[in-house]
């Protein structure tokens, strides 16, 4: 599967996806690296990113992570995603989730995810996540 392609999905089952106006920086087997740009909607009380506006793209980037691997497959939805907070993320910098997925099974994958503001070596956010595949695909 494509990044386009990806991404044609994505925002034909996530309208959301097309309001971000996310975008993919990598797709490859198993791998997404996905792009939020920076965006003052996502911002919080207290000058930081929303913490669900992260939540979204750990979870978005996995998805991608997992169709590059089993290919289109809309229901294939998530099943777990736990998010941890490492650093406030830069402000004006666009958010980066690059996601790899550690293990592909028949009915389920895990991945992991980190996030970081673009440009920056250091994580702001580390994310791990399940998937559930539909036995018919």
């Amino acid at each position: 599967m494509s990044a386009d392609e990806f991404l044609m999905l994505a925002r034909k089952g996530l309208p959301q996806m097309e309001e971000i106006s996310a975008s993919i920086d990598a797709l490859g087997y198993g791998y997404c690296k996905m792009r939020f740009p920076s965006n003052e909607r996502f911002v919080r009380p207290g000058g930081t990113v929303s913490g669900p506006t992260m939540f979204a793209l750990a979870d978005a980037s996995l998805w991608g992570a997992v169709l590059s691997a089993i290919g289109p497959v809309q229901l294939a939805v998530t099943t777990n995603l736990n998010l941890n907070f490492l650093r406030k993320p830069d402000l004006g910098k666009d958010l980066i989730g690059e996601t790899r997925l550690i293990k592909l099974g028949k009915r389920l994958a895990y991945g992991e995810s980190f996030i970081f503001s673009d440009g920056d070596e250091e994580p702001v956010a580390h994310a791990t996540g399940t998937y559930s595949i539909p036995p018919n695909r």
